[in-house]
């Protein structure tokens, strides 16, 4: 996207520390026509029933109510707003807490401009292609695609770099069957894509998955079935 990639998207963004909110103010005001500001998360829910931002970026840990508590209020009126939590620390219950509800990234401070500015060309990105991040593929089995976590039975599931890619590849693609050339391309774009290769790394993949999900079409290649 280009220089004007943000017009017309309007930020909140939430802080109790009040330099570091003017800090923060004075780089967002640089890519937003429209940025607004609150010192805590309640002054914040007020702020987004009056404005409806487009994304909100909000730290975690705040006085009289936590950032993940405002989440949960904007996730009751708003469900396509774009959401971005800001964290000291790594946290697995935190990550799983984060994918349902539906946030486009939690960054571990301290944020570099590049990395800020990176998450917000997403957020941009998926307000204009109406875009949301996770791919359902059961009722207990989400793919979290701009985290690229695998959530099965509300328990965080390892994958290898090949399953990630593979599996990825399938949920940028539900409607369609992906290739095998595109297969190879994407996964093994230095290396030959041997048939054995292949086959090895989807057997393990469909044991980390419910039954069905992964549909092999003759002499095509893959798609993914959501049910």
């Amino acid at each position: 996207m280009g220089m004007n990639e943000f017009k017309n998207l309007k930020l909140l963004y939430v802080e109790d520390e009040n330099n570091i909110r003017k800090v923060a103010m004075s780089y967002f005001n640089r890519l937003f026509d429209e940025s607004y500001e609150a010192k805590d998360a309640l002054e914040a829910f007020e702020i987004f029933k009056d404005i409806k931002p487009h994304i909100i970026v909000t730290d975690i840990k705040m006085a009289k109510m936590s950032g993940i508590d405002l989440v949960r209020k904007v996730r009751e009126l708003d469900r396509r707003c774009q959401i971005v939590i800001l964290t000291a620390y790594t946290d697995t219950n935190f990550l799983l807490e984060a994918v349902e509800l539906n946030l486009v990234k939690y960054l571990i401070k301290p944020i570099r401009h590049d990395k800020m500015h990176s998450v917000l060309t997403q957020c941009a990105i998926n307000i204009k292609e109406n875009r949301l991040n996770l791919i359902y593929i059961t009722a207990n089995c989400i793919y979290d695609i701009f985290n690229k976590t695998l959530i099965l039975n509300k328990q965080i599931v390892k994958l290898s770099k090949t399953e990630l890619e593979f599996l990825e590849l399938l949920c940028m693609n539900l409607t369609r069957v992906v290739t095998y050339e595109e297969i190879e391309n994407r996964i093994w774009y230095d290396s030959y894509m041997s048939e054995d290769a292949l086959r090895s790394m989807v057997r393990k993949l469909r044991k980390k998955l419910p039954e069905n999900c992964i549909e092999n079409v003759a002499k095509m290649g893959y798609k993914l079935q959501c049910h």
